[in-house]
Order: structure tokens, then sequence, then C-alpha cells
């Protein structure tokens, strides 16, 4: 059986070094972008070998776009047995009753809609060859008391969580895992929106005085898409620093 992975949101930092840390792994890589980007291209120019990599763009605000993605995938005839969904809108922070319903909607499309309708296009391929990996990208939030100022985020995170929950379940019996990893703030520019300050003092109130490398994030997500990881599912793994 092929080896052939999905990360969506291939763009990001994560997504990015993910990659480059797994390419040799897998027979063929699936690597959804919205926006191309300068390191996105680079990492694409850089990686040679026997696995295939082919950039697949789509704007997960779109159901249409979603929807053709997973279309061109399937008309392929090669479809992916391990998926990476990382796709978020940036975190902010904003008191709620100013928020805009908008942006909670916004983190919907985008995290949880697009990969409700990515599985349900993939699983039963799945399925019939009693084997997946499915890992979403979570948050701390998820774990200890979430942060003030940020229910959208927080909001749409628990519900990702919830079809995590819910799909290992559901798809146990059938060799297919699904997991979530849960870091705490990473180094990354997802972190974009929020004030220096916010980022500073996230670091000094950690117990191991900084905040998350996104290689430590990475390791644990290779792990749970490996074979020895068969037993695991419907794990939300915190990478918290201890907190």
């Amino acid at each position: 059986m092929n080896k052939i992975l999905l990360v969506t949101g291939a763009t990001s930092d994560v997504g990015i070094r993910l990659i480059n840390r797994i390419y040799s792994e897998y027979d063929l890589i699936y690597a959804h972008y919205r926006y191309m980007n300068g390191e996105f291209e680079k990492m694409l120019a850089s990686l040679s070998g026997k696995t295939e990599i082919i950039p697949i763009k789509a704007d997960f605000l779109s159901m249409d776009d979603v929807n053709k993605m997973t279309a061109f995938i399937n008309k392929d005839g090669r479809v992916p047995n391990n998926i990476v969904h990382l796709p978020s809108p940036p975190i902010y922070n904003q008191r709620f009753h100013k928020d805009d319903w908008e942006n909670f909607d916004l983190g919907w499309q985008i995290s949880v809609r697009s990969i409700a309708l990515i599985t349900k296009a993939f699983i039963p391929v799945m399925s019939k060859e009693k084997y997946g990996r499915i890992v979403f990208m979570l948050t701390s939030n998820t774990i200890n008391n979430p942060a003030k100022y940020q229910s959208s985020y927080v909001t749409v995170k628990y519900a990702l969580l919830g079809l995590m929950k819910s799909l290992s379940v559901e798809y146990a019996d059938k060799g297919i895992t699904v997991n979530g990893v849960s870091p705490d703030m990473m180094e990354t520019k997802f972190l974009k929106e929020l004030p220096e300050l916010i980022v500073a003092q996230n670091a000094k109130n950690s117990p191991i005085g900084r905040n998350i490398y996104p290689e430590e994030v990475i390791e644990i997500i290779v792990c749970l898409m490996s074979d020895s990881s068969a037993s695991i599912t419907g794990q939300n793994i915190g990478i918290t620093g201890g907190l």
C-alpha cells in the first residue's frame, strides 16, 4: 500500500517544516495552499527524490473550492490515507461583546467545514483499506482554561475537538486513527495579530521559560502518523511546556 499524505495549510510555518521533516517517508504528498509564498516555493524547489509533491490551491472559505480539491484528488486516483489538518485564521484578542459573528463563521469555514468535507470524501477509501492516520491542529486552550478575549478562536477549536473525538470512535474498528495536537503559543507567524507584549508574557509565564518551537509539535505529529501509533486514537495531546 502506498503512503499518501494530504497536508492542508501547507504554506504555514508548521506545514512547511512538517513536509521537510517527513518528505522521504511518503510516496506522494498533496500540499494544499491558499496563497503561494516564497518559503513554500523554496521548499518545493529544494526537495527531490522518489516522493512526488503536488501543490493544490484551494480557498477554504469556498465550499466549492474544497469540493473541487477533493474531486481533483479522487480523479487522480491516489486518495490520501494520511491527513494533517492545520488551517486556522490568525489568533487575535477581542472582548466577546465587541467581536463580530463573522469571525466565528470565518473560523468555522476555514477550520471545521473544510476538514469535514475532506474526511467525508476520503474516509470511505481509508475504511476499505483498513488504514488511515488523521491529525488535527488544536490548541492548549482545549486542555487548560482558555485565554481571555479569544472566544471565536477557542469556539472553533472546540468544534474541531468534537469532530476529532467523534471520528475516532466511529472509525476505530476500520484501522483509522484520529488525534489532535494542542500546543501552547508557538513561535510562528500565526501570532502576528497578537501584541508582542502578550507573546513575551506568555513565554515568561511558561515553566520552561519560553514559547513552544514548531519542531516540538511536528515530532508529535510524525509519531501519530506512524504505524507504531496504531493504538492511539481520540487523543488530544498537549504540548504546553508544563502548563
